[in-house]
């Protein structure tokens, strides 16, 4: 079974991403502090990272870039606003992130991304640059 990692400081939406996700087979854990998931977080536990952008107290591009260094998942960035293209080069200036979902989004469509998502190549840990 896909196991797959919410965290997103809106709870409105973990808990409709949770229920839709889980509802298409996937096994979901959720976070609405990102400080929470990261201490939470094993690796070789998830399969895809659903990471809001914009969260207090660590931003998504931070969080992931904590995460990668347990474990070097695959990772779709969320936001309700445009895509921090430029942000992201900052934090990860070699790596090409090819997923980002923009809320809203209906249920299949984020079935259809994380899907897709998963059949691409795993993205090179930022240690091996």
């Amino acid at each position: 079974m896909t196991r797959v990692l919410i965290v997103d400081d809106d709870p409105d939406i973990t808990i409709t991403f949770k229920q839709g996700l889980q509802s298409n087979g996937f096994e979901v854990d959720v976070f609405n502090d990102p400080i929470q998931a990261l201490s939470s977080f094993r690796a070789s536990r998830y399969d895809l990272l659903l990471i809001d952008v914009r969260m207090p107290k660590m931003n998504g591009f931070e969080l992931y870039k904590e995460m990668e260094k347990i474990d070097a998942v695959k990772v779709c960035f969320i936001t309700a606003f445009e895509v921090y293209y430029e942000a992201l080069r900052e934090v990860f200036p070699t790596m090409e992130v090819g997923c980002f979902i923009t809320k809203p989004i209906e249920i299949a469509n984020l079935v259809k991304k994380i899907n897709e998502q998963l059949e691409v190549p795993a993205h090179r840990r930022i240690s091996d640059r």
